[in-house]
């Protein structure tokens, strides 16, 4: 699948502000999945500086910094054509040792991954949400800890138990409010999904990007959703939002084992008092298959 996105952010500030250093992460990955094909960045106002950076995640991060001067608004505009290049989201064979559940990854290994193997909060003395814990539980007993089988109930099990609504600004909640609400947004359902993840020692890492989905929706958003490390396979995607595995449909643009580090926009400003700000979006995915076949949506 090929696809151009058209990506405009307008933050409006209540009061003139100055602009402190932001990072932006709408830059689409270039990796064994997809293909950039070309990207382009227009900001208002002006920086004075941008830096094409790589973040500790392998990532793609844009830094803008700017002139002193004050300003009422920040418009980030960015222009993206990726190819998506996996049609089939199991073309791999993963290690023999880990097709059971606990995966029991070698020293060197678990050292590399134990980012990714951590709880979401540290409000629990293993670090891992115990409502998170007891899903993974009683899903490893119904798939007889079969590693690809866990991850597809799993999936399945919170796409067809929570009710997924929009929630445009704040932190993912806790797994445990996710699931005992039987609600939450798509990056709520992805913190769940990877928390039971680490809860039998998969690893996995929290990824912002885009969803082709309904050729027929008039609304699009950003999206968020969950890879798994599997030996032998690598990274590989799930979207508990769509209770599926990860293919052509989802262009992705950062993943991080923090959500955080995944925010699409982050920057402060200088100002003394408060400051009012609000946020406007604009989205545009123009998807056209290998048969010449194209849809558009868009969302303001």
């Amino acid at each position: 699948m090929h696809y151009q996105i058209a990506h405009t952010t307008t933050y409006s500030y209540s009061q003139p502000v100055t602009l402190a250093p932001h990072l932006v992460r709408l830059r689409p990955r270039c990796d064994a999945s997809q293909s950039l094909q070309s990207f382009s960045l227009v900001v208002d106002p002006k920086p004075l500086g941008i830096s094409q950076i790589t973040d500790l995640d392998g990532n793609a991060v844009v830094k803008l910094w700017f002139q002193q001067e004050l300003t009422d608004r920040l418009q980030i505009q960015v222009l993206s054509q990726v190819e998506t290049l996996r049609s089939n989201p199991f073309d791999y064979l993963m290690e023999a040792w880990a097709l059971k559940l606990p995966i029991d990854y070698p020293a060197s290994l678990h050292t590399q991954l134990k980012p990714y193997l951590s709880g979401q909060t540290l409000h629990y003395s293993t670090s891992l949400d115990p409502v998170a814990v007891k899903l993974a539980q009683e899903i490893h007993q119904a798939t007889g800890g079969d590693a690809i089988a866990f991850l597809s109930e799993l999936s399945q099990r919170i796409h067809q138990t929570c009710k997924h609504t929009i929630r445009e600004f704040g932190e993912p909640l806790a797994p445990g409010i996710t699931w005992a609400q039987r609600l939450g947004s798509c990056r709520d359902l992805t913190v769940l999904f990877m928390e039971a993840c680490r809860a039998m020692g998969l690893a996995a890492r929290f990824v912002s990007g885009y969803e082709a989905g309904d050729r027929q929706a008039t609304e699009r958003h950003l999206h968020a959703w969950a890879e798994v490390y599997l030996p032998g396979a690598g990274w590989r995607g799930y979207d508990p939002t769509q209770g599926l595995a990860v293919a052509d449909h989802h262009i992705a643009l950062v993943a991080s084992a923090p959500p955080a580090y995944a925010a699409p926009i982050s920057g402060t400003l200088n100002r003394a008092g408060a400051v009012q700000s609000s946020l406007k979006y604009h989205l545009s995915i123009q998807a056209r298959t290998d048969f010449g076949l194209s849809q558009f949506a868009t969302n303001t």
